[in-house]
């Protein structure tokens, strides 16, 4: 490797760790920020919390890994070209595509290692991160209730007055809401002088053991005319067991072991295989759908109409064959099955287009981890020719063009992502969307650079006005 690669790598190299660790803390924050109120208030130890924070870690490299790049690459070749090593090396015969050659092989590498963490870390990151989340409130049951204030714990509102015990599963002054599976609000409370939380890591169940309360029951009648007339009613009991599924807190199966429920859990393989078994199951769902909507559709005739058919032709007005009573009641017949068929019709239709979203997902997932790829790529071509350009290093001007490319790009692909979540696009396109747009000015960047060409060639833009001033005002000779 001669002299001049080991400079530019041992510059972009110390340039793109210092970025890349304050983007990568910067965004730590940010998590911690999304998430802050399942840390906050729940007494978790500080290495229950550092845990939290590392399962969440990887699926943060994605954002700042082709940032860091883009902001190294200005900030690199802004300060070889603003301290005049640029001119220094085109005078000795160094063009740009040789001082980026050496810089170029390092991206290569480094979009390697980028793809084996997509497609290794992050899924196991992800598996471990949301089951980490959901097995939080079966490791310290008490975690899940807040002291001092209602906390939604699956079909129950839950308040207590204060907390005690190893675990804080000892409680004292309860206050129990129980949802109403209508959705009018909360007929039933219970209220205990104390009570314990017993709970398994083997087993979704949370156990309330409530000592000493009363039970209140808003009894609802049939008719609303009727609700001052009920009673209310009110029980005692010196105890009561309340049984708590928490596995619905976050809609995770807690003995189910595979990763099938969440396409950023799946390795490459992992998500070839469940995309080939997931459009198998839509093909055959369709077919089913087809076969079943024809049989409902066909109906047999009957004796009456299969007799006069055989004698003589059928009238243009089939119902005339039948008597008034007779053509009502095959009218409603008729009308019921258009309706019936029409919901069938709409709610097997709503069911594909979600097996088709879910899809959708799962090819994007598989296709991200061939994007940070390119990615790389990308932001590095873009960002080392528009650093030459510029002819500005430091933390100024390239933070600004870095931070408007960047959200370029990261809006664009977030845009995609969602149209074809929603089948208006291709899963393809939409998350090769941002790729696509920004390749063009990457091209033209180093075109530019290479020629010496500048940024924006201001005599283009300026000559037309300067014609039409000419012409307005002439020069006086």
């Amino acid at each position: 490797m001669k002299i001049l690669d080991k400079y530019l790598l041992k510059t972009f190299l110390t340039t793109f760790t210092t970025v890349f660790v304050i983007l990568f803390f910067i965004f730590i924050l940010q998590t911690v920020w999304l998430f802050i109120a399942e840390l906050a208030g729940k007494d978790l130890d500080i290495f229950m919390i550092v845990k939290f924070l590392a399962f969440s870690m990887p699926r943060i490299v994605p954002l700042v890994l082709p940032l860091s790049v883009l902001l190294s690459s200005i900030m690199t070749f802004g300060n070889l070209a603003e301290n005049y090593e640029f001119a220094a090396m085109k005078s000795s015969g160094i063009s740009l595509q040789r001082a980026m050659r050496s810089l170029t092989v390092f991206i290569f590498f480094l979009s390697i290692i980028a793809f084996l963490f997509a497609n290794n870390v992050i899924p196991y990151a992800e598996y471990k991160f949301i089951n980490f989340r959901k097995n939080i409130a079966q490791v310290k049951p008490a975690l899940a209730i807040t002291e001092g204030q209602f906390s939604d714990v699956g079909f129950y509102n839950i308040k207590v007055n204060k907390k005690t015990g190893e675990n804080g599963n000892v409680l004292t002054g309860v206050t129990i809401h129980k949802k109403s599976n209508i959705g009018d609000g909360s007929k039933t409370v219970i209220k205990a002088k104390d009570g314990e939380l017993i709970s398994s890591e083997q087993s979704s169940i949370l156990q309330l053991v409530l000592n000493n309360g009363y039970y209140y029951e808003d009894i609802v009648p049939k008719k609303y005319e009727e609700r001052s007339k009920m009673p209310f009613a009110k029980s005692s009991f010196k105890k009561q067991i309340i049984n708590i599924d928490l596995s619905e807190l976050n809609k995770v199966e807690v003995n189910n072991e595979s990763v099938s429920n969440s396409n950023t859990m799946l390795t490459v393989n992992e998500l070839r295989y469940t995309l080939d078994s997931l459009n198998k199951n839509l093909k055959t769902d369709i077919i089913s759908f087809s076969e079943n909507s024809n049989t409902k559709i066909a109906v047999p005739a009957d004796k009456k109409f299969s007799q006069i058919k055989k004698t003589k032709p059928l009238p243009n007005n089939i119902l005339s064959l039948y008597t008034m009573e007779e053509q009502l009641a095959i009218l409603k017949i008729a009308s019921s099955n258009v309706t019936s068929t029409s919901y069938a019709i709409d709610t097997s239709n709503t069911e594909l287009e979600n097996k088709q979203k879910n899809i959708n997902r799962h090819l994007q997932a598989f296709y991200d981890k061939f994007v940070i790829v390119y990615a790389c790529f990308l932001m590095f071509f873009i960002g080392a020719p528009l650093g030459a350009i510029i002819r500005k290093g430091g933390l100024g001007l390239p933070i600004v063009f870095a931070v408007l490319i960047f959200i370029t790009f990261h809006f664009i692909n977030t845009f995609g992502k969602r149209i074809a979540q929603e089948n208006g696009m291709t899963p393809f396109m939409g998350a090769w969307l941002s790729s696509m747009i920004l390749t063009p000015l990457a091209i033209l960047l180093t075109y530019r650079a290479t020629n010496d060409i500048g940024l924006i060639n201001m005599d283009v833009i300026l000559a037309p006005f300067q014609k039409v001033i000419k012409k307005i005002f002439p020069s006086q000779n």
